[in-house]
């Protein structure tokens, strides 16, 4: 049961890294336009934090609840797709800078995340339930993001140091 756990504390930190590591909060992101309701920057660390320590609770549940190899593969393979998604999206967003290609992203990302609850669900409910939050979370970042984009659209590619359209 160690070992399950360390894999999962491991890969959980390997993907939120990358996501962070990909998250450039400078200029160009300060120059955005939000919508007033938007989550003050403070709170994205913790709440990826807890998002991070639910996903690996329920990683580690549900492979003690998976009976058969193939429900461990498909429990890996549908993590596996999440953390590319969950990446993917930072990536657009912030290294890109095209929110609106992370907005047609987010989509595929919120359904990974719903794709691992339902599949965990049958074999424990407790870990499908440990990832609504994150599921909650995705929703509420697609709604921003579109927000985002409605406020500063058109984007532009790299070529254009990824600055809003009419802005220097």
């Amino acid at each position: 049961m160690i070992v399950t756990i360390i894999i999962a504390a491991v890969a959980t930190i390997c993907v939120l890294g990358a996501g962070g590591a990909l998250t450039e909060i400078g200029p160009w992101y300060h120059s955005l336009r939000s919508p007033p309701w938007r989550p003050p920057n403070w709170a994205f660390g913790p709440v990826w934090s807890t998002i991070g320590v639910l996903t690996c609770i329920a990683a580690v549940l549900i492979w003690r609840a998976s009976p058969t190899p193939w429900d461990k593969t498909v429990t890996l393979g549908l993590f596996a797709i999440n953390a590319v998604f969950n990446i993917l999206w930072s990536l657009f967003f912030f290294k890109l800078k095209r929110p609106d290609w992370a907005l047609i992203e987010v989509a595929f990302l919120w359904l990974s995340v719903l794709a691992l609850i339902l599949d965990f669900y049958p074999r424990s409910p407790l870990a499908a339930a440990l990832l609504v939050p994150y599921l909650i979370w995705v929703s509420i970042a697609s709604v921003l993001n579109r927000a985002m984009v409605r406020l500063n659209g058109p984007f532009m590619g790299r070529a254009d140091r990824g600055l809003v359209k009419g802005q220097s």
